[in-house]
């Protein structure tokens, strides 16, 4: 479903993501770890058409990005970590305002954003403007938009930011569901507890470049940590890459 080849991203002198090579298949929870400044929010951002790559290519469900950007992009419902959203505008009016970019506001809408609201809790909070609302909220709030057009992917940027455990639970079970029904999550987080409770794979990248990927127990084999938790696998990995 998720196809990167060789994709790379220079800034100036700065060689940011170095060749990448990675496929997700559908349904599968794919974590996505590495250190600051390691190249994951900008490979999430060539991922989602938001920036162009230097080198290499990204396909979504067989369609290249850089061929058919608004038809790749249809298929994706995009979670950053930093919820940017429109805050005079209420709850029901930005998720209206979401539907129309993806074609999704015709019959129906009424229905399955009321629904949205109502499984992230934010109902009551329907017609207040988005101001009023809470970090957490907002976060809720844009999740619930990525998911209006049922999208095929879903690419996420630190989802559990400013979430209650109550949302983490509530997100990690939405992945679940989510991926159960054959939509591809692609996740990058800096929760290691979270990546290791969801993910069925995980891709550690450093300094642009993908040094592990596997199973949590692949990659202990690969860090040749034992039966350690995924922090000390991740440390392992990451040591050994920056002698």
């Amino acid at each position: 479903m998720i196809e990167l080849k060789q994709l790379s991203k220079h800034y100036g002198h700065t060689l940011a993501v170095d060749r990448l090579d990675l496929s997700v298949p559908p349904g599968e929870i794919f974590g996505f770890i590495g250190p600051n400044g390691a190249g994951k929010t900008t490979t999430i951002r060539m991922m989602g058409g938001i920036l162009a790559p230097t080198a290499g290519t990204v396909r979504i469900g067989g369609v290249s990005m850089a061929e058919d950007p608004v038809r790749a992009k249809r298929a994706i419902g995009f979670i950053p970590d930093r919820p940017y959203l429109y805050e005079k505008l209420t709850g029901m009016e930005f998720l209206r305002f979401s539907a129309d970019l993806y074609g999704a506001a015709g019959t129906g809408f009424r229905q399955k954003a009321g629904a949205l609201l109502e499984k992230f809790s934010l109902a009551n909070w329907a017609d207040e403007l988005v101001e009023a609302y809470s970090h957490g909220m907002k976060q809720r709030l844009i999740i619930a938009a990525a998911l209006l057009h049922d999208p095929q992917v879903l690419i996420v940027d630190e989802p559990m930011v400013g979430l209650d455990p109550g949302g983490i639970k509530m997100v990690k079970d939405l992945f679940r569901d989510l991926a159960g029904g054959g939509t591809t999550i692609f996740m990058s987080t800096h929760t290691l507890q979270v990546a290791e409770d969801v993910c069925h794979r995980i891709g550690v990248i450093h300094r642009g470049s993908l040094i592990a990927l596997g199973t949590t127990g692949e990659l202990q084999q690969t860090a040749g940590a034992g039966e350690a938790d995924l922090e000390s696998v991740f440390l392992v990995l990451t040591a050994e890459e920056a002698k």
